[in-house]
């Protein structure tokens, strides 16, 4: 069995977890076993994405009391970050399960800039790796650490973004 490599899809711009998700739809068109992790988004009803990936038997699971304080002042970042903790030990213990084929943790790396997780843990959820499973972590601000140790880097750079100018985010295009 070929050795499961480690991406990064980092940067200001769009397109990180949409990339993730089309990985993950490829990897399940070839009848691999994906678990898709979503962090920071557990006040989002299902996006495009997640439907049509539940579609093709794809697993997605996102936890309760992750709704980034960017996105919600009420948040209290102690809950947040007990939920993270909880959401890195669920991590660990799926990537022990070696049931999977391909496993994606969405928007992991803006849970480390932001300072809710450790370097520490990360090192912690690769030893769990199973050497042939594929691993994805997205999200904004990876860390120089991590993408030294990672086998793929992909970095959005946002150039222009409509949202500069008003429109907000457009279901079916956006989410």
């Amino acid at each position: 069995m070929p050795k499961g490599l480690i991406h990064i899809y980092t940067g200001e711009g769009k397109g990180k977890t949409t990339a993730s998700f089309g990985l993950a739809k490829r990897a399940a068109g070839h009848g691999k076993k994906v678990l898709i992790l979503q962090f920071l988004k557990s006040g989002i009803k299902d996006s495009g994405e997640i439907s049509s990936a539940k579609e093709l038997g794809i697993k997605v699971v996102r936890f309760r009391n992750q709704n980034t304080p960017l996105f919600n002042p009420n948040v209290k970042v102690s809950d947040l970050k007990s939920s993270i903790k909880k959401a890195v030990s669920r991590a660990i213990r799926e990537l022990k399960s070696n049931v999977y084929d391909l496993v994606i943790l969405d928007e992991f790396n803006t849970v480390l800039d932001c300072g809710y997780a450790t370097m520490k843990e990360v090192k912690e959820i690769l030893n769990a790796k199973p050497e042939r499973v594929e691993l994805i972590l997205s999200g904004r601000g990876a860390p120089d650490e991590l993408i030294e140790i990672a086998d793929y880097v992909t970095e959005m750079k946002m150039i222009k973004h409509p949202f500069e100018k008003g429109v907000k985010a457009r279901k079916g295009i956006e989410f």
